[in-house]
């Protein structure tokens, strides 16, 4: 009884953490990926710098957040998700109140490094390595919990776009930093309701677990964990990483360049907002339809079909002219983008165990990072050479198309202590 009690804790935890993650990502990706495209549209009007300027302080915060993926990986396995996620709300709440008091373009870039590198040692990373301990059976739907609370942040751009309107760029931005800061001795308290978290906790939380079973259901379940070392000599850690970064790069472009494009095309920034509810809508529902089947079938088949859709939409977006067109996007777009983002995560996690899930991470981003760094800015650029971004958005296509065909040749790896096993084995026989 007290065994099935301590179960039922444990997986009632594991729930409660995906939802925290999920807050998290609304406050950390909200302003910074799903509303992003408000704010540059703000600072084009106030500064009038070119799009390759504007869109590419996204890349220079993603480039930031980039070098310091793997470190981030580390310190959240080492110290915990609930004081990474603390102290990187805060450092986000700082950029975002500095981004307030910008006139220049090197201000300009410094605070959103600032507040970029905040909310990412803060949000996703922290978010995904706490569900993946405690949901190990239920990753991909818990993945799907914390990825859906970065969609449904798309319902709250429609306010940002008329904070801005209504009141300016700077009192909005200055707001999110406070709201941020004010909020995260919340997530702090959620995420250490059960310890910190910390690498030592986690440990022997998981031997604890692992020692109730025996070794063959131990394999048989795939809960053999990989060091950092070990997953970086697999096939599969670069094929994951390669079709991450690929599909990386319209993920990236989109956000930052979306409402411009919109606007572009004639949709005025009040209306084109109403769009990214309608994609954060559609992208949730898939998010947890995505979690279901990822818990239950073969991944990489999934995987495939939704980068492809993602790349559809990318498609369709480049020859957008006008709101109903836009508004296909957003369905197309969500269905691919929210169906294979918990998936393509919770491979990750089905395939190297949860010990150094972090740091596994973090160097898996310092690809995904590269594409997103880089997408903004050339992006940017190809509008201002051509003034249009109609072929960079087919290229963003090919891309994830690029990204579908990859992921079908991955394959679960052998963990080192099983091929060791296997080869004393076979000498022994031979003998």
């Amino acid at each position: 009884m007290f065994g099935l009690r301590s179960r039922v804790r444990r997986v009632s935890y594991g729930w409660w953490v995906a939802v925290t993650g999920g807050l998290n990502m609304i406050f950390t990706s909200g302003p910074t990926f799903q509303g992003s495209s408000a704010i540059f549209l703000a600072v084009e009007t106030e500064f009038g710098w070119s799009r390759a300027v504007i869109g590419g302080v996204a890349s220079f915060g993603r480039f930031g957040g980039t070098l310091f993926g793997p470190l981030e990986g580390y310190m959240t396995d080492k110290f915990g998700p609930a004081k990474m996620m603390f102290f990187g709300m805060i450092g986000g709440g700082i950029g975002f109140i500095w981004l307030s008091q910008v006139h220049g373009v090197f201000m300009y870039y410094a605070a959103f490094l600032t507040l970029s590198l905040g909310f990412s040692m803060g949000g996703f990373v922290p978010s995904i390595v706490a569900v993946n301990h405690w949901l190990p059976k239920r990753r991909a739907t818990g993945i799907a919990i914390v990825v859906g609370g970065s969609s449904l942040a798309g319902l709250v751009v429609p306010a940002l776009a008329w904070g801005i309107d209504a009141h300016g760029w700077r009192t909005t931005v200055f707001w999110i930093g406070v709201i941020s800061i004010s909020v995260s001795p919340f997530f702090y308290w959620a995420l250490s309701r059960r310890g910190s978290g910390s690498a030592s906790e986690l440990a022997r939380d998981h031997q604890a677990s692992k020692s109730k079973k025996d070794e063959k259901s131990e394999a048989a379940d795939g809960e053999y964990d990989f060091t950092a070392r070990q997953a970086l000599r697999t096939r599969a850690f670069w094929i994951i990483s390669g079709t991450h970064s690929l599909v990386n790069f319209s993920t990236s472009a989109v956000s930052a360049h979306l409402l411009l494009h919109l606007n572009d095309v004639g949709i005025d920034p009040i209306t084109a907002a109403t769009i990214i509810p309608v994609l954060a809508i559609v992208a949730f529902t898939f998010q947890m339809a995505g979690g279901f089947i990822g818990d239950k079938f073969s991944k990489q088949y999934p995987i495939s079909f939704f980068t492809a859709i993602q790349g559809f939409g990318a498609l369709i977006l480049a020859f957008t002219t006008g709101y109903p067109t836009a508004l296909l996007f957003a369905v197309v777009w969500g269905i691919g983008f929210g169906g294979r983002t918990p998936i393509l995560h919770a491979m990750r996690g089905d395939y190297f165990g949860s010990k150094a899930f972090g740091t596994i991470l973090g160097l898996s981003s310092v690809m995904m990072g590269a594409s997103m760094s880089a997408a903004p800015f050339l992006v940017g650029l190809q509008f201002d050479i051509q003034d249009t971004y109609r072929w960079a958005f087919v290229g963003l296509a090919v891309l994830a198309w690029c990204a579908s065909i990859l992921i079908l040749f991955v394959t679960r790896p052998v963990h080192p202590s099983l091929r060791n096993k296997e080869t004393a084995q076979v000498g022994a026989a031979e003998a």
